[in-house]
């Protein structure tokens, strides 16, 4: 089973498709006359033809691009219930001793129970291990070593669903190892390793290597799991020799499949409560099926929302591409259309003809546009895969695997078709309004004298309730509507403003007020941001380059006075120049729908290219803020350390490279969202804080009353109601908003005993990293830390010291005191974690994540530059008999030729710097306003170079779309121009 992105849009989508298939069906059917008249447009103009199916089929690539992008993460992350579960859907972790087995013994009784498959009792223990083969030698020490009866095990689980475990049990003196161990270790079967339980070695050789997946692959909530499988009775014997017992694991099973019994979690997990009595509270019952299932849809939802959002730039431009050919074929055929309708054929009529005409093009993109999305996500897919390498905590990233499901590609396609229908119906119902006359004689169309009553009083109605609207939006930092509601009041008091003001005037107030609000909004509402929607993003970016666009437009000959003198000259180069802004100017819908589209791609490359330098900016101070001084973050096993482990840090063989060590308490706890975004309990890794050990690591907002960051640990250390957490918690996906502050309340509960305590946000930190588990652990688990004395208080034996922060003293490499550490202490499984390392490949990881992005935006860039070409195609056939007219009156070939060139280079030109312009100070706005940069200190940088090398390729590549177009009107012969129309 595979999820996919918007299941729920199918039907939907498919029932409109399905109803303006057949009304197109109907036209063609009852219309032959406009069924004709729009085939044999399509089959005429074979090369615009070309060109409109490809900004149409780019428009449908990237939606299915972008929901097979959702597929790919949501696949990929649902493959870890296969590899990491099976047939598990939940774990009971008992703690070792009597306890344990009576956990063992009642939850047998629940192999009766009708909605469970099986029940497999385990032990399992912490390890570490090494391989020696000749001078080569591997070391890990994250591994789990467990006992299990390999008959049972085969047997878990659905009959024939496979447990990922089978086969004889291993043979004294031997063990099975899964694939993860064995690349660690770089050992295959017959290979000898040693095996540290509860701190001493054990020599055995490997029987086989078995694949990772399901109890093969079985772990304690680790996303990779190194798994070794010892012999009968061998963990017992190694735990008796040591005075200790090992952990009782049993798994449960529900009726069903790896991903369908999941649904009985809920009701399975109330059996397993039922069935442990009074034990419960001694136990931790995990469901970790459902939260795997959980955050794989919230991955899938939010990555391939992300590039939704980033690719609906690119659909509005391929949506503008199409208005756009169609009202120059409007303007090219307006004869032809006034004739046609002068001998009695109806303006419905007319507009059927278009739309059939558009639709065709549409259509006959789909299956080249589906061909280009899906290879465009499993592009993606092949590049996210090495990126989130980077974002992996001991090679336990995600591991991207691609793909797709029918339900997506049927959704883009929809979707690209009915964006497509949309806006030639639009644009079909709009060019068949003319006057009729003047269309036959071809002559310019004359503005009205100004709106109608009709139209005045609807519009002055809707821009009142739109005003009404807008204050308690505003008031309340809605996001969208914050945006959408003063831009809408404004543009529909248009009508009212005509009829006190020029046009010119009233469309340059409105196009300012609304740029200008669509600026101004983060500075004064900054938490308009604040949410995971990707919505706010496209309003804000459309709403800004159309405002910039129109404002552009209508004050052309404004911004051109620096250059008339160049203008005015009696030269060629003159000529070519006045020739080159004439139509430009004349044809300001056509240049204003070319300029959004390029204002728009160039737009965002920017704002992408602008958040990651100032993420490279900021790199240095964020190290500074997340490590305080400490180089190291240690986890290791405390059952095998004890208490010996941090002497030994302090006074062992690498004690000089050791300036300190911090020892932190860990536990496992369930927290309510103090941001209230769900009702669902999130995972957290509680960290405990020694009283006055740390004081370095900064907040970026405190509690009223705590004037400094000291102040907030011995806030902690003195009261246990406080807790502190990063600006992280219970984030789900999207940009980091401000969800919460210092002061706001929050439940902690210890999942064993299911005591619960309400805590007081003392401070919220700058940068939360070095508290992160470094084993692995799920990706929605987030930390909270407190005071020491508190956490015991609420955790009780659960608090035990698993970690710790060390300063390195001067001179010392962390990168080489953690290997060196990791040897030392390996039988406590010591895993050594160099912070700033951690976190500068994090944020490499982060920048190539953006690039990423702006590869998949270069597809919108290929929309822009298509209709430019298409534009400058058109203009060639649209201006064949006055270029014939200018040849024949003496003006040169490359005269002709230049001012082409001259003509894309001015459009093009003018969205690049327009989308440069709003790019970058739409990303300062939002640097200096928005939560999600909080913590950043490096400043904000303007990335000259890639600013200007994005701008240099776009331009390059313009000239190229242009240069055929020129040449043919180069080409043209007066004597045929003059005399011949085609």
């Amino acid at each position: 089973m595979r999820l996919t992105m918007y299941p729920n849009l199918l039907v939907p989508l498919l029932t409109v498709l399905a109803l303006a298939l057949a009304a197109l069906v109907l036209v063609a059917v009852r219309q032959p006359v406009s069924r004709r008249l729009a085939f044999r447009q399509v089959a005429r103009r074979r090369t615009e033809a070309a060109l409109v199916i490809g900004g149409s089929m780019l428009g449908t690539a990237i939606v299915i691009g972008a929901l097979v992008v959702g597929d790919t993460l949501n696949f990929s992350v649902r493959q870890e219930a296969y590899r990491t579960l099976g047939p598990v859907d939940e774990r009971v972790v008992a703690p070792p001793g009597p306890t344990g087995r009576a956990v063992t013994e009642r939850l047998a009784a629940l192999s009766d129970d009708p909605d469970v498959d099986g029940v497999l009792n385990a032990q399992a223990t912490q390890a570490s291990a090494v391989s020696r083969a000749g001078d080569r030698t591997a070391a890990e020490p994250r591994v789990l070593a467990w006992q299990m009866d390999f008959d049972d095990a085969s047997r878990f689980g659905s009959p024939g669903g496979g447990s990922g475990l089978g086969g004889p049990n291993p043979k004294p003196g031997q063990v099975v190892v899964n694939e993860p161990l064995a690349r660690s270790l770089r050992v295959g079967a017959g290979d000898p390793i040693t095996v540290y339980l509860f701190g001493a070695p054990q020599t055995y050789r490997v029987e086989r290597v078995v694949p990772e997946r399901g109890l093969a692959g079985v772990g304690l909530g680790g996303r990779l799991n190194r798994d070794v499988f010892l012999p009968p009775h061998a963990l017992d014997h190694a735990a008796r020799v040591s005075g200790t017992e090992p952990r009782s694991v049993t798994f449960v099973s529900n009726r069903g499949g790896v991903e369908s019994g999941e649904a009985l979690t809920d009701r399975v997990t109330a059996d397993i409560r039922e069935a442990l009595g009074p034990l419960a509270g001694q136990t931790a019952i995990e469901t970790p099926k459902h939260t795997v299932l959980r955050d794989a849809k919230q991955a899938g939802d939010s990555l391939g929302a992300l590039f939704l959002m980033i690719g609906s730039f690119s659909i509005i431009a391929g949506a503008l591409l199409l208005v756009n050919i169609f009202v120059m074929l409007g303007e090219e055929r307006r004869s032809q259309m006034g004739m046609v309708r002068a001998v009695g054929m109806k303006r419905s009529r007319l507009v059927g003809s278009f739309t059939l005409e558009g639709a065709t093009y549409a259509l006959l993109s789909t299956l080249p546009g589906v061909a280009i999305g899906v290879a465009v996500g499993w592009g993606v897919a092949v590049v996210a895969a090495q990126i989130f390498q980077g974002w992996s905590v001991g090679g336990s990233s995600i591991r991207i695997a691609f793909a797709m499901t029918p339900t997506s590609v049927l959704n883009g396609l929809a979707m690209g078709l009915l964006i497509a229908f949309a806006a030639i119906l639009a644009t079909s119902v709009r060019i068949s309004r003319f006057n009729i006359i003047a269309a036959i004689r071809d002559l310019p169309a004359t503005p009205g004298q100004g709106p109608r009553r009709r139209l005045l009083a609807a519009s002055t109605t809707l821009a009142v309730l739109c005003a009404l609207v807008a204050v308690p939006a505003v008031a309340g930092s809605q996001p969208d509507a914050t945006y959408l509601m003063p831009a809408l009041a404004l543009a529909f008091a248009t009508p009212a403003l005509l009829r006190v003001l020029p046009r010119h005037t009233t469309t340059t107030l409105v196009a300012g007020a609304v740029l200008a609000w669509t600026l101004l909004a983060p500075v004064i509402r900054p938490r308009i941001f604040d949410t995971p929607s990707m919505s706010v993003y496209v309003i804000q970016g459309a709403l800004s380059a159309f405002s910039a666009v129109v404002l552009v437009s209508d004050n052309q000959r404004t911004l051109l006075r620096p250059v008339r003198r160049f203008l005015q000259r009696p030269t060629e180069g003159g000529l070519a120049a006045r020739l080159a802004i004439a139509y430009p100017l004349a044809k300001r819908f056509r240049t204003g729908a070319t300029l959004v589209m390029y204002t728009l791609i160039v737009f965002v490359l920017v704002l992408l290219t602008e958040i990651s330098g100032t993420l490279r900016a900021g790199v240095d101070g964020v190290v500074a803020d997340a490590t305080a001084g400490y180089s190291l973050r240690l986890d290791y096993n405390p059952h095998v350390a004890g208490d010996r482990l941090i002497p030994a840090l302090r006074d062992g063989p690498s004690a000089a490279g050791v300036a300190a060590v911090t020892p932190l308490l860990n536990a496992t706890g369930r927290a309510s969202d103090p941001g209230h975004r769900s009702s669902q309990p999130l995972d957290t890794a509680v960290v405990g804080v020694p009283d006055g050990a740390i004081t370095g690591i900064t907040f970026r907002e405190r509690l009223p009353g705590l004037t400094d960051d000291p102040a907030v640990w011995r806030a902690l250390a003195t009261d246990p109601r406080y807790v502190v957490i990063d600006g992280f918690f219970g984030s789900t996906g999207g940009p980091a908003g401000d969800y919460y502050d210092p002061g706001d309340a929050l439940t902690l509960t210890d999942p064993r005993t299911g005591r619960s305590e309400e805590k007081v946000i003392a401070g919220v930190l700058s940068n939360g990293l070095v508290f992160y588990p470094g084993t692995g652990a799920s990706s929605t688990t987030y930390p909270a830390v407190m005071g020491e004395h508190g956490m015991r208080a609420l955790f009780g034996p659960q608090a035990q010291n698993a970690s710790a922060l060390v300063r390195t003293s001067p001179g010392t490499s962390p990168d080489a005191l953690a290997a060196q550490l990791q040897g030392e202490q390996l039988s406590s499984s010591l895993v050594a974690t160099p912070i700033e390392t951690d976190i500068r490949q994090q944020f490499d990881s982060s920048t190539a994540f953006f690039r990423l992005m702006q590869g998949f935006l270069a597809l919108g860039l290929g929309v822009g530059i298509t209709g430019l070409g298409v534009v400058m195609v058109r203009a060639v056939r649209e201006r064949r008999r006055t270029i014939g007219i200018l040849r024949a009156l003496g003006f040169r070939a490359r005269t002709v030729q230049r001012s082409f060139l001259w003509e894309s280079s001015f459009v093009a030109v003018e969205g690049i710097v327009l989308g440069s312009l709003l790019g970058v100070l739409t990303t300062w706005l939002m640097y200096s306003n928005s939560a999600a940069f909080e913590g950043l200190e490096g400043g904000f940088p303007v990335e000259w170079t890639s600013i200007f090398g994005l701008a240099a390729a776009t331009f390059a590549a313009s000239l190229l779309a242009t240069i055929g177009p020129a040449r043919r009107a180069a080409a043209i012969r007066p004597a045929l121009a003059v005399r011949v129309t085609e």
